[in-house]
């Protein structure tokens, strides 16, 4: 081998260790000015000026970004409980990988309610949950995360009982809990839930949080009654429709006597006799209907939803006796024996008619798939429906049921 060959060697094996010691310089100075850099962040306003710390929260940002996972993790834990530490870097660190981020979302009391929509906003599930295990959520905060759409995070606000919600939080949720069975035995233990909101969201509720709603949510109306009934004195049939609406929530009396004049049946007992022979049909569906003083779409919801305990409400509303629930179950086609009918006859004995009259009502007058003030939109003429209803019945195969709460 000549000199020239040996020494050409000699000097690649020499700039090869060059450059690693160059690799390892550079390395150790990052990771010196990235701890010295945290430590001017970490430190409490009373040794030092917030122009320092802000300067330094942007040089350590700038390297973060740079930087790999072990690192941003590192910086982290140092700041997770550091609050007076620059916003842009906490809410760079909150959107990180979710293990990283869930240190500084945990328990830093710098985000204030904008910071926590934006992290709620641009974040993933992980990230909206560990801002809804947090403490004091406000409503603002919880409304971006109903907003969200995240079933999970939505359970996570839920089961944080130091959560507030907004209303339309609340309203949001109802809705997604149409398709998120865990929301609901959550929502209804709620303080926030109002009976509009739980008594739309009883048709696609499970039997144990159905039971639960009726029990909580229903009402006996004596303050409504007392406080409005000098206004019925006033009734008649030329009345503003709206007042006419209303009325019928509060007033006292369910059945509707004036439906016997154009009823085939000479009350709602015989009607109900009738179908538990015959069958239920489109016409005797919109008798029914009438005699107990709702409209032929709530008793449509009522009849054909799965879980039946609607139909223990109207019996009860209505004053009909226990036989007549046996008849109902029967004219919709329902198997007596069966567990169904056990639970129904359950809800029927535990639910006072004046309660049960308050639900039947508040469904007649805002039966909607979730509530919300939008989705009220009133009936021009009662009977138009109920003629509409009657052509629509015939157009349904008779064996179809609805899928439970839809």
């Amino acid at each position: 081998m000549s000199d020239s060959s040996t020494s050409g060697e000699a000097r690649s094996a020499h700039g090869g260790d060059a450059a690693i010691a160059n690799a390892q310089s550079d390395g150790f100075a990052r990771r010196s000015l990235l701890r010295r850099l945290m430590d001017v962040v970490a430190l409490p306003s009373s040794r030092g000026n917030i122009q320092d710390r802000a300067i330094a929260g942007d040089l350590l940002l700038e390297i973060l970004l740079e930087s790999d996972v072990s690192a941003r993790e590192l910086c982290a834990r140092r700041l997770q409980e550091m609050s007076q530490a620059p916003k842009r870097l906490l809410r760079f660190l909150a959107l990180d990988v979710p293990h990283v981020a869930q240190l500084i979302l945990a328990d830093n009391r710098a985000f204030d309610d904008a910071d926590l929509c934006h992290i709620v906003a641009h974040g993933s599930t992980p990230h909206r949950v560990s801002v809804a295990n947090r403490r004091d959520i406000g409503p603002a905060v919880a409304s971006a995360i109903a907003e969200s759409g995240d079933a999970v995070a939505m359970k996570a606000l839920l089961d944080n009982q130091q959560s507030r919600l907004s209303d339309r939080s609340v309203e949001l949720m109802v809705s997604a809990s149409r398709e998120a069975p865990a929301l609901p035995p959550l929502l209804i233990n709620r303080e926030e839930v109002r009976p509009a909101h739980a008594l739309a969201m009883f048709w696609w509720s499970a039997a144990p949080e159905r039971k639960q709603i009726l029990i909580r949510f229903s009402a006996e109306r004596t303050l409504l009654i007392d406080m409005c009934g000098d206004i019925f004195r006033y009734a008649s049939e030329g009345m503003d429709p709206v007042v006419r609406k209303a009325l019928q929530v509060i007033e006292r009396r369910q059945r509707d006597r004036t439906a016997i004049d154009r009823s085939p049946h000479a009350s709602l007992e015989e009607a109900l006799e009738a179908a538990a022979v015959a069958g239920m049909t489109a016409e005797t569906t919109l008798d029914i209907a009438a005699l107990s003083g709702v409209k032929a779409t709530t008793a449509e919801r009522i009849f054909q939803d799965v879980g039946g305990e609607g139909v223990a409400v109207l019996c009860k509303a209505t004053g009909l006796k226990r036989p007549y629930l046996r008849h109902l179950w029967l004219a919709l086609g329902r198997d007596i024996s069966g567990a169904d009918f056990a639970r129904v006859s359950e809800v029927y004995e535990t639910i006072a008619v004046a309660k049960a009259q308050t639900v039947l009502r508040y469904w007649n007058w805002s039966l909607s798939s979730a509530f919300s003030p939008e989705s009220l939109v009133p009936g021009d003429n009662d009977e138009d429906e109920a003629a509409g209803f009657a052509r629509e019945l015939r157009t349904i195969d008779a064996g179809r049921v609805r899928s439970y709460g839809r």
